[in-house]
């Protein structure tokens, strides 16, 4: 069983709507909000939210996105308990940043190398 932890609540202060995070339904929480079993989590949650908060992402087109790539991993049999979350939410961030021209495949992919490489680096 995943132990869930709280990151700082001063990261989430006034970031997101709680009536917003009711739509979400495999969005791991607690009654306080979302909480994240590694920091990476509550940087892609962040991320997605600030996108929000300046007008580049509706919560609609979000959901559309998320839902896309969950109903994906559904299709190879990958049903989310919950503990792959948010590596879905990674990937909808990658397919949206692509759409908009943000960034492209190759130059996500070289970033994600470059923090696995440090992820490594650090943890072995």
């Amino acid at each position: 069983m995943t132990t869930w932890r709280r990151l700082p609540e001063r990261l989430f202060e006034n970031m997101i709507d709680a009536d917003a995070l009711k739509n979400l339904p495999l969005l791991p929480r607690d009654e306080e909000g979302p909480v994240f079993a590694e920091p990476w989590q509550a940087q892609v949650f962040a991320v997605v939210v600030k996108l929000n908060e300046a007008g580049l992402i509706t919560w609609k087109e979000w959901a559309e996105y998320l839902g896309s790539v969950i109903r994906e991993a559904e299709s190879r049999g990958e049903y989310d308990t919950g503990e792959r979350y948010y590596e879905h939410w990674l990937m909808a961030l990658e397919r949206f940043a692509e759409k908009k021209n943000f960034a492209q495949s190759d130059e996500l992919a070289q970033e994600k190398e470059e923090i696995l490489a440090r992820f490594n680096a650090t943890h072995h």
